[in-house]
């Protein structure tokens, strides 16, 4: 495979337009091609046709001019690779009047659980998607199919098109063959379709052990393309279910099964990534067989491949994730480090912002690698739009007013949002003591630094502006306080504010009022661009200043902030109320992104 291109926020932005399946898409509209395919409301085969009260058949056209759907297995927990078809499915089926479907590949007796099903539909609803089209519902489990998936298997072994093989597993791997060497017919291929159903049939009612028999479609062992080489289509695996118990004990493979739910679905677009497409010509051999024996109905589903998301800095390996997680080098698959859904939104992404970037990146039939500034960009556009803004601060230091006078409180204004003023405004109290940031003060500044030094005048933001008169420090010569005194006639908002003119303007809180919460800053996970590149272990390149908890001070406001709100922290970045540990009354806060890219500042 050829290295991807790495596609920063401005070549993104150039060649957002790139969407050959739309183009795919739009002629098929135009032909008709799928325009007279039945749908009787609900999966099935060709001959499925449910009667209503009236003994009528509610079988007509489809009235949806596509079909597409989100196919996932509920193993594990949704990535940012999963947001990317999520977002194209969906989109797709909802610009051409069509439907998505979210269905459950749930083949696997062994890994699929209930709680991955129920964060799948919770995380395809953050994204904001639904799968319902008219009175249809939609959601779809794959081992619903079962009892079809076995009956469409016997009609393959009755036309000769499908075999039980004996060999063991070794022995099916060496006749295999290889990419330039043809494969070596299986002994047991010559069975007749007698002994074919007999044995079938005594492997569905478990008279075998798992690895006994296998079935095989029965194409050409000596195929250029090795996944015709009379593939697996269904193997023995005594294991319960999660859904079906222990009804079967055969079980279809993903190869065989997938084509198969699209057609019962009369999915008109099957879009997957690039991976499958050299299983294409299996899914085009299996429909078209199943086809032409009045199975499913026609056309067949199209399998079109798309290139999957590659980010810099992460990792969306399911094997690597997992090890992040069992080696606990992340708290948990809602960790907001991860590349999760769950762990985004905890982070503070929001669903729209995934949008606007899935929207921008277009989609591509070669490989391509984003630059995860892209991503972190779409975020700030979005939350910036959106988040209402709010004072804290994050590394304080006391100023103190020497000319305010003693016990006196009053009220600044600042608007929620500078940019919507129908957002109205909010109190923050101004007192004689401050909290500042500490590095807005320094004693001997460098050149172009604006801020708090003896003998500079800054304006408090909202408030007055002030002249910084000295600092106090403590026996080991660290700073424990600045002093300054105050101009009474120029607040902001008042006619005097305007004599007065200056370059620094910093934020602060009344430290009598300022409330004491946990801020934690996330930063990217890995220190690299690639981890794991060039086979490098990816686990020594995780970013050790990924996670910083510090104590700040935040506004009174800020202290009745429920999980999942937004806000723009002025002068930090964008923060979210933890949707896991916040609590009424005492929020914590996670930085979803800064205000600019800190990292492309810090390689300049």
């Amino acid at each position: 495979m050829s290295t991807p291109e790495l596609n920063t926020p401005d070549a993104v932005a150039s060649t957002r337009i790139s969407h050959f399946i739309r183009h795919l898409i739009e002629a098929d509209l135009l032909s008709g091609k799928f325009a007279e395919r039945k749908w009787s409301g609900e999966p099935g085969p060709n001959a499925h046709s449910p009667v209503g009260a009236g003994n009528t058949p509610l079988v007509g056209n489809d009235p949806a001019k596509i079909r597409t759907r989100f196919p996932p297995e509920p193993n594990g927990y949704l990535h940012f690779g999963h947001a990317k078809s999520i977002c194209l499915n969906f989109g797709l089926a909802s610009d051409y009047a069509g439907a998505c479907h979210l269905r459950f590949d749930d083949t696997n007796p062994e890994k699929e659980e209930q709680e991955y099903v129920d964060s799948i539909i919770d995380a395809v609803h953050w994204l904001g998607f639904e799968w319902k089209f008219g009175a249809e519902k939609n959601e779809y489990f794959a081992s619903s199919y079962f009892q079809w998936m076995y009956d469409f298997a016997v009609k393959l072994i009755e036309n000769d098109l499908a075999y039980v093989d004996s060999q063991t597993p070794d022995e099916m791997r060496a006749n295999r063959g290889t990419l330039t060497h043809g494969g070596v017919d299986s002994p047991f291929r010559t069975r007749t379709i007698a002994e074919n159903l007999d044995l079938f049939q005594r492997m569905k009612a478990g008279e075998f052990p798992d690895g006994a028999h296998i079935l095989r479609a029965k194409i050409d062992m000596n195929s250029g393309n090795i996944n015709l080489r009379d593939p697996a289509i269904y193997r023995i695996r005594h294991a319960t279910h999660h859904a079906t118990g222990n009804d079967w004990c055969i079980y279809p493979m993903y190869t065989y099964a997938h084509p198969i739910e699209d057609a019962l679905e009369n999915i008109t677009h099957s879009i997957c990534t690039l991976e499958f497409e050299d299983q294409r010509p299996f899914y085009d051999w299996l429909l078209g067989h199943l086809a032409a024996l009045g199975c499913i109905n026609t056309p067949p589903p199209q399998q079109i491949e798309f290139a999957r998301l590659n980010l810099t800095y992460m990792v969306l390996s399911k094997r690597k994730l997992i090890q992040l997680v069992e080696e606990k080098h992340v708290s948990g698959w809602d960790d907001p480090r991860m590349p999760t859904l769950v762990g985004a939104r905890r982070r503070g992404y929001t669903a729209a912002g995934f949008r606007r970037f899935m929207e921008m990146i277009g989609v591509a039939k070669n490989h391509q690698l984003i630059d995860i500034s892209v991503l972190e960009e779409c975020m700030r556009d979005d939350l910036n739009e959106t988040a209402q803004r709010r004072i804290a601060v994050l590394d304080p230091i006391k100023l103190i007013i020497d000319n305010y006078p003693d016990g006196q409180t009053e009220e600044t204004q600042p608007p929620n949002h500078p940019q919507q003023p129908e957002l109205g405004v909010r109190v923050v109290p101004f007192s004689k003591e401050l909290w500042i940031e500490r590095d807005d003060f320094v004693e001997a500044p460098p050149k172009g630094y604006f801020r708090l030094f003896p003998g500079n005048r800054v304006r408090l933001r909202y408030g007055f502006v002030i002249e910084c008169t000295g600092c106090d420090k403590n026996a080991a010569g660290e700073i424990t306080a600045v002093h300054c005194n105050y101009f009474a006639d120029s607040k902001s908002g008042t006619s005097g504010s305007a004599n007065y003119k200056v370059k620094g303007n910093i934020h602060w809180l009344s430290a009598a009022h300022a409330q004491s919460v946990e801020v934690r800053l996330y930063d990217r996970l890995f220190s690299v661009e690639a981890p794991g590149d060039g086979g490098k272990d990816y686990i020594e390149e995780l970013n050790p200043a990924s996670l910083t908890k510090i104590t700040a001070y935040v506004e009174p406001s800020l202290m009745q902030a429920q999980a999942e709100d937004h806000f723009q922290f002025e002068r930090h970045g964008y923060f979210v109320a933890d949707r896991v540990d916040s609590k009424s009354g005492a929020p914590v806060f996670n930085r979803a992104v800064t205000l600019k890219d800190a990292w492309a500042k810090a390689a300049k």
